[in-house]
């Protein structure tokens, strides 16, 4: 697969280029549209890529870590975010974060998140967030890269191996669209019921007094 980047052929994502400028700009100025529920709801978007990759092997395990500055954290154990090496000998990533899914972005009815509105992927989280970190591991190496409303400003960024694989997506949302909510037992029941693979463990580190809640 790692051959000249004209012949990948495009799956959920366009491999032929790295950040699609005027679709950051779209989701950016219809907030209320692609963030319907505000910083959960991007939450959710991040979470419907384990839930896939959970999916695909029959079971997963993701954590969901709500930060004291208002950040939130998504942690899974999947394979990583496909890397792949061109015929240059550089390392390009698929471009999750600053192009569309092209399975859902144009088409709302595809799916639906749990939260009842559509999944449209995880350009919507990048894009309506002051910064994003996504840190990948991957069996042939690991990185890390930051965005700032979408758009990279840094590198991939090799970082040490340690042995694991899946992929680390943390993000401020933009303070427009408010602050995540306090979760209830309804909330995580959703997340098990849409999502039967993938166990999912919440860790509000803003309510220091509670443990972790999972969604079995």
């Amino acid at each position: 697969m790692d051959a000249s980047r004209a012949s990948w052929v495009n799956t959920t994502h366009d491999w032929s280029g790295f950040v699609d400028a005027d679709h950051l700009s779209h989701i950016r100025h219809k907030p209320d549209e692609f963030a319907p529920e505000g910083p959960w709801h991007l939450a959710l978007e991040v979470l419907a890529y384990a839930a896939d990759e959970a999916a695909s092997r029959g079971e997963g395990r993701c954590v969901v870590v709500l930060h004291p500055d208002g950040s939130l954290s998504v942690r899974d154990d999947g394979r990583g975010t496909d890397t792949r090496v061109d015929e240059h000998g550089q390392s390009v990533k698929k471009p999750v974060m600053a192009t569309k899914d092209l399975r859902f972005f144009d088409f709302p009815q595809a799916e639906v998140l749990p939260d009842g509105y559509p999944r449209r992927g995880m350009s919507v989280v990048a894009a309506l967030s002051a910064w994003l970190v996504h840190t990948n591991r991957r069996l042939n190496g690991a990185w890390t890269q930051r965005y700032e409303h979408g758009v990279p400003v840094s590198d991939l960024e090799p970082i040490e191996v340690d042995g694991t694989t899946g992929t680390l997506v943390h993000f401020k949302p933009d303070e427009s669209l408010g602050s995540v909510p306090l979760l209830g037992d309804g909330d995580l029941s959703r997340l098990a019921t849409a999502w039967p693979h993938l166990k999912v463990q919440v860790n509000d580190q803003r309510l220091r007094r509670h443990g972790p809640r999972s969604a079995d």
